[in-house]
């Protein structure tokens, strides 16, 4: 009999148990069957290795192996002043990036946060205010992406919504209890846009919506 596993027979810390069963009944994809889920992590978010067995196009069923990241989904949001032609964005440390290659880890990037049990406008919504302590107007559903699938499970939810500048307070924001430290930078649109050509933007959320801001979004010719 093998020793009860947190997350799996037994709650984790997080009160989580059958981490382990998540994928085993896909059946969506008659080129896929599921045979193994294995739970190799789960301190906070979920680390998987799924064996499966997969239907080549010659026919030929094969079997392989994936390790994926279970951190849930999240959303973003674009906030902009048409009228002024700026964006708020924020700047924090992130170590990931840091750890490869960044010059400082002070990633400039838009609000953006999990989702957790709330729907993806609610969330936004949430996180923008937590981040940069603006209000914002009517939120703009612009698209939904998974940013790296080849290991990461999230599916982001963008949005693009103005906000007004002078309800800010100050020129951080964050939740000091959960470690966030976050600068807030307003920006003209075009300064932003030279940012992501030099390089000081590298943050695949914030250079998508940049981009979708000039030529579909608010900042596009003929608005």
């Amino acid at each position: 009999m093998h020793e009860p596993r947190p997350g799996t027979d037994i709650p984790d810390h997080r009160g989580r148990t059958g981490l382990d069963r998540t994928g085993r009944d896909l059946d969506r994809n008659p080129d896929v069957k599921i045979t193994d889920v294995e739970l190799l992590a789960s301190a906070w978010h979920v680390l998987r290795r799924t064996t499966l067995e997969y239907r080549t196009p010659s026919g030929r069923w094969e079997t392989q192996q994936r390790e994926t990241y279970d951190r849930g989904n999240g959303a973003t949001v674009l906030l902009y002043d048409a009228a002024r032609r700026t964006v708020l964005l924020t700047r924090q440390f992130r170590y990931p990036v840091y750890v490869n290659d960044h010059p400082d880890g002070m990633l400039i990037e838009t609000a953006a946060g999990l989702l957790d049990e709330d729907d993806p406008a609610t969330a936004i919504r949430r996180e923008a205010a937590e981040e940069t302590g603006v209000e914002i107007g009517e939120l703009q559903h612009v698209w939904d992406v998974y940013m790296s699938p080849g290991s990461v499970t999230e599916r982001l939810h963008f949005y693009a919504a103005p906000y007004d500048g002078a309800s800010r307070s100050g020129d951080r924001g964050g939740l000091a209890e959960e470690g966030e430290h976050i600068e807030l930078l307003e920006l003209d649109i075009d300064e932003a846009l030279a940012m992501v050509r030099d390089g000081r933007i590298q943050d695949a959320k914030t250079v998508m919506l940049l981009q979708w801001a000039v030529l579909d979004g608010p900042f596009a010719a003929g608005r």
